[in-house]
């Protein structure tokens, strides 16, 4: 990935932040049959005491994706977040001298690790657990496994292959108009809020008060 320097999020809070927003993401992986991609939602897992962490996730079995690489195998996960285009009417500075072309303001992190491939029942339960528990809690009446007849749900994890993803390095690019005058930085605040983008205009606002 391209990063100048005053683009680089090196802030590990900001960074696993990130994935827990955005926890849908593009896994990378590269056989003997060439690239391949895979979309998946993850779940983080931190490890305070080793500051380590690790992400899980689950496949379908009849996606090949564990049958095309070994365990231990490097693979890149990429999780995106906010992201729009940035008009150059919306810098100030613009108008006095129009030395300004669009561009596109995004936070991206890319994590690389090496992938494990889990088949026994009990490492699945736990995977869809974490992952239920996390993503049903904004429901109003959070769906449980245990809401799912035990039968069914064993018949269930019969067709995944859960996926553990041990981290090994982790980067990110947060392009937040840092290469603006703050007038001009807050012109493209401005101008996200007012087509509706708040969550990308938060970050660059935050960017301008740091």
């Amino acid at each position: 990935m391209y990063l100048p320097k005053i683009f680089e999020e090196t802030d590990l809070e900001k960074l696993y932040q990130l994935i827990q927003d955005y926890p849908f993401a593009t896994l990378i992986s590269h056989s003997a049959e060439g690239l391949e991609a895979n979309h998946l939602p993850f779940h983080l897992l931190r490890d305070e005491q080793n500051q380590t962490a690790t992400l899980v996730a689950h496949i379908a079995k009849n996606n090949p994706l564990h049958t095309q690489i070994e365990n231990g195998a490097e693979i890149l996960i990429i999780f995106q977040g906010e992201q729009a285009y940035i008009s150059p009417n919306w810098y100030p500075s613009k108008q006095q001298h129009h030395r300004h072309v669009p561009t596109w303001n995004y936070q991206v992190v890319h994590v690389k690790g090496s992938i494990y491939f889990l088949h026994d029942e009990k490492a699945l339960r736990g995977i869809l657990a974490k992952l239920t528990r996390t993503h049903e809690a904004k429901q109003a009446t959070p769906w449980k496994m245990s809401d799912a007849p035990s039968e069914y749900i064993a018949q269930e994890l019969q067709g995944i292959v859960g996926i553990e993803i041990q981290i090994s390095h982790i980067t990110g690019k947060f392009k937040l108009s840092q290469n603006r005058d703050k007038v001009d930085a807050l012109g493209v605040v401005n101008g996200l809020q007012q087509q509706g983008d708040n969550r990308l205009a938060d970050a660059v606002q935050q960017y301008i008060e740091d």
